[in-house]
């Protein structure tokens, strides 16, 4: 098969459950005879528009957008739509719901079928103005409108498409990623002042609907004895947002904000951790608890949908998400308990382990692409058949 990718920023992965997902899955694709040209964007890639580079045999083409917050997104997916009709595709998948805005351009211009990933509904994400708002929401109007066929990566996000729109979706979910080898010595976190098992971690972008602010205020109020609490990612467009989490944590010797950590860093500070804490209010699902899961971390979140699917059947521990006061004594009974979080962790490990594979998710992918593909010919093959008839009657 010959297979367009839009929606990605690219890859390699710098930042992004969606550009690790592409980084992993279509790769795998290649490595099975198929071919795959992924649209990134400039400002990510930092290549000039047009050119292009190999990824592990994955074709990227980065296209020029615009620098301006919220619209480079809509800007590149617009022109990878635009530049994968005629290119003879057999697949376009269109990841995310703004990018799928375009979905009706090859859908009218070209015979390719398409495909739709919803790695969750990002026009709740609090970053978003409200015409940008209204943008990703006609995206996901159009997506199930224009798609053949429509993946979602949460059991959550499936009751959503079904009952908003009786949409049928496939569900698909992600993996975590495969960490390498870390110091065993725990030199960098030895550097940050951490010790190892005694700190709780936080693993995100630093935005509002992940609720970092809720943890901070959780601990400040629990002041666990020998405990420290970190604070690992990235920020986004809500500078205010960041303004306000530095002033909560301004001369709090026991809070750290480590930034955005890649590599062996980011696999050392998440194996030392005593505790993963991951506070959001909406999650499609999340590859850092995944992660923190996979190795075998203990694990505590909110009571949102993706999370009680990844966490129920004693695999961590739950508080009601945006309330303070269950946080707090959630935190409480989580560092009051290290026997049950260990017992939780190791059930964690092995459902994670069992049912979380870049491997089994490249092939329901394919699969996906098989069933709309032979849809298509089947139906092709009924309306020539029904037409021959006809043509017969007549004659």
């Amino acid at each position: 098969m010959k297979i367009a990718v839009i929606g990605a920023k690219g890859i390699p992965p710098k930042q992004g459950g969606i550009e690790h997902y592409c980084a992993e899955i279509y790769p795998r694709m290649v490595s099975q005879g198929h071919s795959v040209d992924l649209f990134a964007r400039s400002s990510y890639t930092d290549i000039a528009g047009w050119d292009t580079y190999d990824y592990e045999g994955v074709q990227v083409i980065s296209l020029p957008g615009l620098n301006y917050a919220g619209m480079d997104a809509l800007v590149t997916s617009a022109m990878g739509a635009i530049a994968s009709t005629g290119k003879k595709y057999d697949i376009i998948h269109f990841h995310a719901l703004g990018p799928s805005l375009f979905t009706c351009i090859p859908r009218i211009a070209d015979s390719a079928k398409i495909v739709v990933t919803c790695h969750g509904l990002d026009w709740q994400r609090a970053k978003w103005g409200s015409l940008s708002t209204k943008m990703i929401q006609l995206g996901e109007k159009a997506g199930v409108r224009f798609s053949h066929g429509m993946v979602v990566v949460s059991q959550a996000l499936q009751a959503y498409f079904a009952q908003t729109y009786g949409k049928e979706t496939v569900y698909i979910p992600t993996a975590p990623a495969n960490y390498g080898q870390s110091d065993p010595n725990f030199t960098y976190g030895t550097n940050l002042g951490l010790e190892k098992g005694r700190y709780i971690l936080f693993l995100g972008r630093l935005v509002p609907e992940k609720r970092p602010d809720l943890l901070i205020d959780a601990f400040s109020a629990l002041k666990p004895k020998g405990w420290k609490l970190v604070l690992a990612g990235g920020v986004s467009d809500t500078k205010t947002f960041t303004a306000e989490l530095l002033k909560k944590v301004a001369n709090q010797e026991n809070i750290l904000l480590a930034g955005e950590l890649r590599g062996s860093r980011l696999w050392e500070i998440v194996r030392g951790a005593g505790l993963f804490v991951l506070p959001s209010d909406l999650e499609g699902l999340p590859l850092s608890m995944l992660e923190a899961m996979k190795e075998g971390i203990p694990v505590l979140g909110s009571d949102i949908p993706p999370h009680q699917q990844l966490l129920g059947d004693n695999r961590g521990m739950l508080f009601e998400a945006g309330n303070l006061n269950s946080c707090v004594s959630a935190l409480d009974q989580a560092l009051s308990n290290p026997q049950k979080l260990a017992l939780m962790a190791h059930n964690a490990e092995k459902h994670v382990s069992s049912n979380f594979s870049w491997d089994s998710i490249t092939a329901e992918n394919l699969k996906l692409y098989a069933k709309v593909l032979n849809t298509s010919q089947s139906l092709g093959k009924l309306q020539s058949e029904t037409q021959d008839r006809d043509f017969a009657n007549v004659r």
